[in-house]
């Protein structure tokens, strides 16, 4: 009998350690087959909140934020692309520009009720990292909407109004408030954390530790 286990992944679209911890949490669901029902609510976290329209390039934008120097940026880079490839995901090489990624997540909230938010999550993901393209682009957006099966009418008019923006800001300060400050963040239950792009067997151990707490419980 499969016990039912709630995970919020508190992410941004822009983050690569949330394409490698979400592959990674994906696969140990995988490998734990019956022994867990998931329900997977994906949480919005702006890394760049204040990011304007046309972006900035990455390489600029990772020295001003973290001051790490080229060979720095260029070795963590290969490490991110690396991980994802032994988790079946294309981190695409080559210049990119990090954009506001604060309308994909009025998107996703919408898709929840869709039941199709894990599909543009993960079509985003692809878009931006293996792509390159930009998901502050409403129409992007709207074609990666579509291409997942969602209404592109309807995603269109909710990128030309203000609609699920208190939504997202309601939800982001909720998750600041209760001390997440860096992504990727999955919480199990309402109750327990993992941070970052683990690899598969750290979230096979953490669920199965939750799943034998919950039983004594």
């Amino acid at each position: 009998m499969s016990t039912p286990l709630k995970i919020d992944f508190v992410s941004d679209v822009s983050c690569p350690w949330c394409v490698i911890g979400l592959r990674a949490l994906n696969q140990a669901l995988e490998q734990l087959g019956d022994e867990v029902q998931a329900e997977i609510h994906f949480q919005p976290f702006e890394l760049n909140p204040n990011m304007p329209a046309e972006g900035q390039d990455l390489a600029e934008h990772i020295f001003e934020k973290y001051g790490s120097t080229p060979e720095q940026s260029k070795a963590n880079r290969e490490h991110i692309r690396d991980r994802g490839a032994e988790l079946g995901f294309t981190f695409k090489d080559g210049d990119k520009r990090i954009y506001n990624t604060f309308d994909a997540h009025r998107l996703l909230h919408w898709a929840e009720t869709q039941g199709k938010q894990k599909a543009l999550k993960e079509a985003l993901f692809a878009a931006y990292f293996s792509e390159h393209a930009d998901p502050s682009s409403h129409r992007l957006l709207a074609d990666v909407a579509q291409k997942v099966g969602l209404d592109r009418v309807r995603a269109e008019a909710i990128l030309a109004s203000d609609e699920y923006t208190l939504e997202v800001r309601t939800a982001e300060q909720l998750w600041i408030a209760r001390g997440i400050n860096s992504v990727p963040t999955i919480v199990f239950n309402d109750q327990y954390a993992v941070s970052g792009g683990q690899p598969v067997d750290v979230f096979v151990g953490a669920i199965r530790q939750i799943l034998s707490e919950q039983a004594k419980a």
